[in-house]
């Protein structure tokens, strides 16, 4: 008779290497695009859409402020990642989060650019979450 171990929800072993990695090169790239964001909203803020009756108002220097300083810490965590610590792992479900809120926020400027970075983080989230530890 045999026997059968049973499954885990999750991915482990090379699968989960490669989900992790695949999310530490998205989180940096995104956060590298999050950079730029940032830095073209502080140094010219007058190439955005402007929005005058939208709910969430604010000034689009601040916003490129959050951008630029949430991409370089998406950045950091992405190389946290790619040397597979445990911390990073954490830190780039919660930035993503986060990253998630702010492009949710900047829908009515950019609104296809804010939908398809909230995805690509959504996914982000879960390729950190869907993988554990063996």
């Amino acid at each position: 008779m045999t026997t059968t171990t049973p499954s885990r929800p999750g991915t482990s072993g090379g699968a989960s290497g490669g989900l992790v990695t695949f999310a530490a090169v998205m989180l940096f790239i995104a956060g590298l695009l999050d950079l730029f964001r940032g830095i073209m909203a502080i140094a010219k803020d007058d190439i955005y859409v402007r929005t005058p009756n939208y709910l969430f108002k604010f000034d689009l220097t601040s916003w490129g402020w959050i951008q630029l300083i949430l991409g370089v810490i998406a950045v950091l965590v992405a190389m946290g990642l790619f040397a597979r610590a445990t911390w990073a792992r954490a830190a780039g479900v919660v930035l993503a989060g986060l990253l998630i809120i702010a492009n949710f926020l900047t829908i009515p400027y950019y609104p296809f650019w804010s939908i398809v970075l909230i995805a690509l983080y959504a996914f982000i989230i879960w390729a950190l979450l869907v993988v554990t530890r063996e």
